[in-house]
């Protein structure tokens, strides 16, 4: 068996699994040196089954199995583990002098920011007292030796970008009144750091009573907020981080601070590869965004592939930098794919937005009726939530609020779910959401004048939640690509014209006519976490006898031509007659195939391809005369299915039409969709209804 140190004595870390198999070889790269394996992989003894621990075993030889060499397990279920960047609560620090392990064993077992009575009602709490909890005991450290660079470690292990000056004067006068209890060493951090457990030891601090630290005060910080979790906009985070116009962004991930990173370079989003990618470089990133320091740094994909360039690769960064673009990285280096795409988790305020909402009576917790705390009468009560208009872009930000990943689904009705008796009554009706807020309360809704026709109880709002969700992406390329005109007979139009796949004068054609299609081929990737299925279950599909075949969604997608400002002049839609894995990545197996009334969806890793032959891949465009016009397509319009990112389910092309050829070019994706905005600015529709935001 080959020894790996020979790599990490080259400073190598092993690199991506070409091949695993008990036949075949592991290979992976040493540097730019392939190196081949040829191990005895999955055979010899299985020695531990049914392993029970509690978690405080130091070995995993201490906890409850049946016994070493006892099983009946084939290597089949061979278990693997992925280990978190992020330590648990109690750490060891490292020492200022020797860059060993402290000799005294110092460790740490949590630390806080506790804030004066003042300011403890704030939300965030950014400023107060820094405290290290030592032998069960809350301790305070000096500052005699306490720099900048220490608190901002501090403000980015609690969710802030950076750090600022506190008033000294009411902590001096605080510090005469109380008891100090100070901790034996101070601390030495280079600020780079992720958290307090990358800092060094500082010099011991000989404890003397009421007379440690006479020259100096228990340390203080005072963190800046992202602008996303200030009180007010004027005290969001200073203009050194780019809010503006932002080069950065977070794609896919579930939760508020984590996502796949993508950065814009030449008016187009790309992905950054995740060669050399480590806690520093993702800490800018997480930084810059107006969060704190980085929780995770991610590789391999592990929060959904993105599509297009790789616009950054071999990143390195000193952790100080104010964005991930002024970070050196290998402008030649090639070869990356997507499933090497750099993904972050940043460490984000503690705001208590789940101490104001629960999900009640589901089989697990990840569903259940939606219940909000809501003041009533003077006090505060658990309700419900009116379920008109209760989708799935509502859901959302229920699951996001609570921590738990993605909606799956967005229920109208909650009976098979009893939850508390006592919350049937709805405190909250209106709600709509446009996919961005961070709790629903941000939503939409009506203010004191409640209105839900249906009322609460067995008619409440209810969602079930994943850690996982599909994402469907465009192929913009292959549209441009495939862009013709059709003169095609009326007569066989018939099916389409069925199917309303035509524009309304096909209604009075004549069979000997002709219509103009702009026809195309569209390619739809899932680049999400898990597979995209129907909404509808497989038993509810419609069949339809002029094409002969399975409808599984209402509509999947609509196809526009607008003008400029923004009228439309013709349309189309597509149903989903079919959707399955027309063809997938390397390695990956299809799944969804619409033969014999078979199982539609999208496999992770997959795309489905409409080609621009089949029926109603097109717009009817015999009544639109000559011009510019802009072409839209946009995915799963309704929202009908759960996806982990809807701003990219938008395409948008130019189009010059000269009344005998077509053009289509500068096809790219919207990120920030219109469709959004729409859902969004629509609501303010009822006169004499009263909103709050």
């Amino acid at each position: 068996f080959l020894d790996l140190e020979i790599c990490r004595l080259k400073s190598c870390s092993l690199g991506m699994l070409d091949f695993f198999s008990p036949q075949g070889p592991l290979t992976f790269m040493c540097g730019h040196q392939r190196i081949c394996l040829c191990p005895p992989l999955f055979v010899g003894r299985i020695w531990l089954d049914n392993v029970h621990c509690s978690g405080l075993e130091r070995t995993l030889a201490q906890c409850e199995s049946n016994g070493f060499g006892v099983s009946d397990c084939k290597h089949s279920e061979d278990v693997g583990v992925v280990c978190s960047q992020r330590r648990i609560a109690g750490f060891k620090f490292i020492s200022t002098l020797t860059d060993n392990v402290e000799s005294l064993n110092v460790q740490v077992e949590d630390v806080r920011i506790r804030a004066i009575s003042s300011q403890r009602k704030r939300v965030p709490m950014t400023e107060g007292y820094l405290e290290v909890k030592d032998g069960g005991k809350w301790r305070q450290i000096c500052d005699l030796e306490w720099t900048e660079m220490n608190s901002r470690v501090i403000c980015g292990m609690y969710g802030f970008p950076g750090e600022k000056r506190y008033n000294t004067k009411v902590y001096k006068l605080l510090s005469k009144r109380r008891k100090k209890n100070y901790w034996g060493f101070g601390v030495n951090c280079t600020g780079n750091e992720a958290s307090l457990h990358g800092c060094k030891l500082g010099h011991k601090v000989e404890l003397r009573g009421n007379a440690t630290c006479e020259k100096g005060l228990p340390v203080v910080v005072n963190c800046v907020p992202g602008r996303a979790f200030a009180p007010s906009h004027a005290q969001g985070f200073s203009k050194a981080y780019r809010v503006e116009q932002p080069l950065v962004r977070l794609r896919g991930g579930a939760n508020i601070g984590e996502g796949r990173v993508e950065v814009l370079k030449n008016g187009e989003w790309g992905t950054v590869c995740d060669d050399s990618w480590n806690l520093e470089a993702a800490t800018v990133v997480c930084r810059e965004l107006g969060f704190g320091s980085a929780k995770e740094a991610l590789a391999g994909g592990k929060l959904g592939q993105g599509m297009g360039p790789v616009h950054m690769n071999e990143v390195k960064c000193s952790g100080f930098e104010k964005s991930l673009t002024e970070c050196y990285f290998n402008r030649d280096a090639l070869g990356c794919s997507h499933e090497e795409d750099a993904a972050v988790r940043c460490n984000v305020p503690a705001m208590g937005f789940q101490n104001r909402l629960r999900l009640s009576g589901g089989r697990n917790p990840f569903e259940g009726r939606v219940e909000v705390l809501a003041e009533k009468n003077g006090s505060l009560v658990w309700g419900t939530v009116c379920s008109d208009s209760w989708g799935t872009i509502e859901a959302t930000v229920v699951c996001r609020q609570l921590g738990l990943g993605f909606a799956n689904n967005a229920f109208q009705e909650t009976w098979y779910w009893p939850g508390d008796v006592s919350a049937d009554d709805v405190v909250m009706s209106g709600v709509r959401c446009s996919g961005t807020e961070m709790t629903l309360a941000q939503c939409l809704h009506h203010g004191k004048h409640l209105d839900c026709p249906r009322g609460g109880g067995r008619f409440a709002a209810g969602v079930s939640c994943s850690e996982t969700a599909p994402d469907l992406v465009l192929n913009a390329q292959v549209v441009e690509h495939t862009t013709y005109l059709e003169d095609r007979p009326m007569y066989i139009l018939q099916c389409a014209n069925e199917e309303h796949c035509l524009s309304s004068s096909a209604a009075a054609a004549t069979s000997s006519s002709y219509r103009r299609l702009l026809r195309f081929s569209s390619q739809i990737h899932n680049n999400g976490l898990t597979d995209f299925r129907p909404r509808a279950a497989h038993n509810s599909w419609i069949w339809h006898e002029c094409h002969r075949h399975y409808h599984s969604m209402e509509v999947f997608t609509h196809y526009d031509l607008l003008s400029f400002n923004g009228t439309k002049v013709a349309e189309g839609h597509k149903a989903s007659f079919c959707l399955e894995d027309t063809q997938c990545e390397e390695g990956i197996e299809k799944r969804y195939e619409c033969a014999n009334f078979g199982q539609q969806g999208i496999t992770v890793g997959c795309w489905d391809t409409y080609r621009h032959d089949i029926d109603c891949q097109w717009i009817d465009v015999t009544d639109v005369v000559p011009g510019d016009y802009i072409f839209q397509v946009v995915i799963n319009p309704n929202f009908e299915v759960a996806e982990s990112d809807y701003t990219n389910n938008v395409m948008k092309c130019r189009c010059r039409y000269d009344g005998h050829r077509i053009w289509m070019y500068n096809c790219y994706i919207v990120y920030f969709s219109s469709q959004l905005i729409e859902h969004f600015t629509c609501l303010i529709y009822t006169l004499g209804t009263t909103y709050t935001t």
